[in-house]
Formats: structure tokens, sequence, C-alpha cells
């Protein structure tokens, strides 16, 4: 339990009232207990505080905190962000015993920081070193010659391919796969793919079986980068594939061989990168959002929920729609669609009078 003074300064906020008042917990207004703190950032929440029995509130700027019987009140100027050090303040880590279980395999060659903490049955290959402060949960296997930086949590049944370097302060969620083989196929002869590119047309033959191209390469991840639960990031055929620092990648997220992420990224959910693409500094990838192979997006750039992008994104662009376009032609598309019943009715009314001048049968 914390003070409602201890959190405001955890959390660089202004905080008003019973400042000595422990709570225990956040809760949402309408269920809060009287130990927890009522998270009501925005006006919307203030008929939850008369139903809920919380005895203090985070609440938005120049709320009347004494007006809904509250005893303490921290004020949010900027809610979304003060809910980031709230989790932070109430958060549980993951729990792991100290040391390292007795069901590891660990190379005899392989490096362990000091404090780390190794769960049952991990599997941790030839020359790999593991700095400090790890935390490595069941059933996670790491191959030969991995690097891996101070601080990380991973969670169980990662896997973590050869070579891979990764830095400081990295969280991979359970089933993350990083440092697969890349999808990579060539025909002896000139296939499907090659005609359809070069005439749009194919041509019924039978076709050559595929042949693998190897993937030479490894992954680079910087440092405080955050991989999703199955989530899976391909090796490079020659060079590394390459996430930035900073990065954060969402669940069932596929980055392809080749693909080069900047710093400070966002990949949300399903997005798809083919590969050899290359995605800006500070981008923002929306849920489902696809990125062709060998496309180029600069920094700064958005492209929305379920976009598709094929080509060349310049900084600072908002990218919507499939296939993707700026974001004010996208709405004066959708606009135009949205018109579109109206103007064929008005179209077919139009060509009735010609064709029936009179009006009669």
């Amino acid at each position: 339990m914390i003070t409602v003074a201890e959190l405001a300064e955890a959390l660089g906020a202004e905080a008003e009232g019973a400042l000595d008042l422990g709570v225990s917990g956040a809760a949402e207004p309408a269920v809060a207990r009287p130990d927890q703190i009522a998270l009501a950032m925005a006006p919307a929440f203030a008929e939850g505080l008369k139903v809920g029995k919380a005895r203090a509130a985070i609440l938005w700027e120049g709320a009347d905190w004494r007006g809904f019987g509250l005893e303490a009140a921290i004020i949010a100027p900027r809610p979304r962000y003060v809910l980031a050090g709230v989790t932070r303040a109430f958060d549980t880590p993951p729990r792991l015993a100290p040391g390292i279980h007795p069901s590891a395999v660990i190379d005899a060659t392989a490096e362990i920081g000091e404090d780390a903490r190794i769960g049952p049955f991990v599997v941790i290959g030839a020359n790999v070193r593991i700095g400090a402060g790890a935390r490595i949960f069941s059933h996670v296997v790491i191959a030969e010659d991995v690097v891996i930086g101070t601080g990380a949590l991973i969670q169980a049944r990662v896997w973590i391919g050869a070579r891979v370097r990764i830095g400081d302060g990295f969280i991979a969620q359970p089933g993350a796969v990083i440092g697969g083989d890349g999808f990579s196929y060539v025909s002896p002869t000139p296939g499907v793919v090659d005609e359809a590119r070069a005439t749009g047309n194919i041509t019924p033959r039978e076709r050559a079986a595929y042949v693998r191209i190897n993937s030479l390469g490894a992954v680079m991840i910087g440092d405080d980068v955050e991989i999703g639960a199955n989530a899976c990031i391909d090796r490079g055929t020659i060079a590394d594939t390459l996430i930035g620092d900073g990065t954060k990648i969402d669940n069932l997220v596929m980055v392809g061989h080749n693909v080069r992420v900047g710093k400070g990224c966002l990949l949300c959910g399903h997005t798809g990168i083919a590969g050899s693409a290359v995605i800006g500094d500070r981008s923002v990838l929306g849920g489902r959002a696809s990125i062709a192979d060998h496309a180029v997006l600069g920094s700064n750039v958005i492209i929305t929920g379920n976009a598709a992008v094929s080509g060349h994104v310049p900084d600072g662009r908002i990218m919507m729609g499939y296939p993707g376009v700026r974001r004010d032609e996208f709405i004066g598309m959708f606009k135009a669609l949205r018109r579109l019943p109206r103007l064929l009715a008005k179209l077919d009314s139009a060509q009735k009078s010609v064709s029936n001048p009179g009006g009669s049968d």
C-alpha cells in the first residue's frame, strides 16, 4: 500500500486533500473499493464516482473533487500518460525463483550474468552471453552465439535463433520467434511470379519446383525493445534484419527477412512487413497494416489500420486505405464512394426521363 502523496510523486502530478491516505490498487470508479484509487480522468467517469466507494481518485483538470465526496485527489493533466505511471506503481511483475532451475540445459561455454533467473526446461546453446538481471521463463530456447543485454524479460516458449544480438531492457512475450529463416524461394527458370510481373498474364504450364534461399544473416535488436506474443522476426538472407532502439512490436506481427525498422516505432497487431522493406524512425503501423517487399517508409510516418503500402512514403505522411493513399486523398475518395448510390439513383432517373420523355407508358 502507498499513500496518495507517494503515488502523486511517482506520477509527477499534483495531489490535494488527505495526502497520507493509503491506497492498495486502482479501479474503475463505479467498482472501486475504499482502499483503491478510482481512475476518473475524464468527466464521462463522474457518474461512476457517485456509485463507487473510493475515498481518493485521479481526476481531470478542473474537477471538483470535494463535490464528489472524496477525501483526496490527484490531478491528471495528460490522462493516458498518468495511466502508464499508475500501472507501473501497482504492477505485479511475473515471478521466477532465483537462480537456475535444475532442469535447464545450459552449454558449458555460455556466460550467464549476475542475478539472472532461469526457469525450468530452458535450453541455452554454445557461446551465448546473457546480461545481468535476466529473467528467462520456462521452455525458452536460445541458440548458439546469441548475445542478450542486461535486464531482459523473456517469457515462456520464446525461441531465439543463432547469432541474434539483442540490447539492454529487452522484453519478449510468450511464443515470440526471433531469428527464424526468411521465406525466400526461387525457381530454376522464370516462374509464374516473374511472368505475371512482366506481362500481367500467366501461361498454363507445368512449373518447376521452388529452390530454397537459405538465410545467412541474423537479427539485430537495439535497446528497450519489446516483442509481442507469437510475433515473428525473420533473420536476414545476407545482411541482418534490424530493429531499432525503443521500438515496440505487438502480438502476431510478422517482420520479414532483411527488414530494417527504425527507432521508436510502433508495429500494431497483425502487421505484416515483407522482405527488405525499410521503416523510418518513430513510425506507427496500425493493426493489419501491410508493407510490400522493398517498400521504403520515411520517419514519422503513420500507416493506419488495414492500409497496404507498396512503394515509397515520404517523411511525416499519413497513409490510409487499400491500396494506401494520402489521408486527404483517401477521405475525398471515401466521401465520393458514399455519394455513389445517390448519383446512380439520379442517373437512373435521368435515363428513364430521356427514354420516356412524356412520362406515360
